[in-house]
């Protein structure tokens, strides 16, 4: 919330004003006029974009109607991914053509999202090789990884990292079976290297069911946890508060209006902190985003193209 803060100057200048009128024999009569809500309050809202189709710059296209900012807390990038080095036999971190151009183009893809006050993270998914958070053999190799994660961040000026354990395909290309070591080493080496960056977790898959290993549980490691099954409500299973939780997820344009409100008055009413969506497009969306946005900020959405 952004209140109106006099300055010690100022309130000098009314004091002596007030002594002053009372010296004349004046009657001094104040009025506490309390300062407007200037920042929107409430959940988290979070919007995933598909780049192969839809352009990053879509999520800064919606305000709330009452002038209390940009709709979305976080835009998520989707997707890069974890792919297998036969060779090498190592996990390594791949963009296509679609997500690199938006990395190299950050200056008009992703800085103008951040200057409106909205996080950028990037989603990491698997790509059919094998390659998975979930069997990393060994603490070094999961090591590896988490180090290319916070090497992009830091190299785009990225707001932290999304995991999504599907379509790994475990046991291809000869890699193993998810292990209950791997994500734990992951996301501990992960959270180490940015401490302060977001780290998120698209509750699926077997790496969202091993989250304790050897006395660490890295449950508090994550900033957010979302169920993945949109136009549904689901409390993600992990060790988080309320406020890190979003059990509702939604697919705009898809997920029926009704239920996308009936979902958006639970979390309020229930007290859950975050609000889940999938699949912004170019269209104007404002109707399908007003029918969350009026439950969790009490406010209609307008759409600037």
């Amino acid at each position: 919330m952004l209140t109106r803060v006099r300055s010690r100057m100022q309130a000098a200048a009314v004091a002596l004003s007030t002594v002053a009128a009372l010296a004349l024999g004046a009657t001094a009569t104040t009025h506490a006029t309390a300062a407007p809500s200037l920042a929107k309050e409430g959940p988290t809202s979070v919007a995933y974009v598909e780049v192969n189709n839809n352009s990053m710059l879509n999520v800064g296209k919606y305000a709330l109607a009452d002038g209390r900012g940009a709709v979305f807390d976080v835009a998520v990038i989707f997707a890069a991914n974890i792919n297998y080095d036969t060779g090498t036999k190592t996990a390594q971190l791949y963009f296509n053509e679609n997500v690199q151009r938006v990395l190299d183009n950050a200056a008009t893809q992703i800085r103008p999202l951040q200057q409106k006050g909205i996080k950028v993270v990037l989603s990491v998914l698997g790509n059919h090789q094998g390659a998975g958070f979930a069997n990393f053999p060994s603490q070094p190799a999961a090591s590896a990884f988490a180090k290319q994660l916070s090497d992009t961040v830091t190299r785009y000026g990225l707001d932290g990292i999304d995991f999504d354990d599907e379509y790994a395909e475990y046991g291809k290309n000869g890699t193993g079976q998810p292990n209950a070591s791997s994500f734990v080493h992951l996301v501990t080496a992960l959270r180490a290297n940015m401490p302060n960056k977001i780290i998120s977790l698209y509750n699926i898959g077997p790496a969202a069911s091993r989250l304790s290993y050897g006395g660490v549980d890295i449950s508090s490691k994550f900033d957010y946890a979302w169920n993945p099954y949109y136009g549904s409500w689901q409390v993600p299973g992990i060790g988080l508060p309320k406020s890190k939780l979003s059990p509702a997820a939604v697919e705009i344009g898809r997920t029926s209006q009704s239920t996308v409100t009936t979902l958006a008055r639970r979390t309020v009413s229930e007290g859950y902190g975050v609000f889940l969506t999938y699949n912004l497009n170019g269209a104007d969306r404002s109707a399908d985003i007003s029918a969350f946005t009026r439950e969790l900020y009490g406010s209609a959405a307008v759409y600037t193209p």
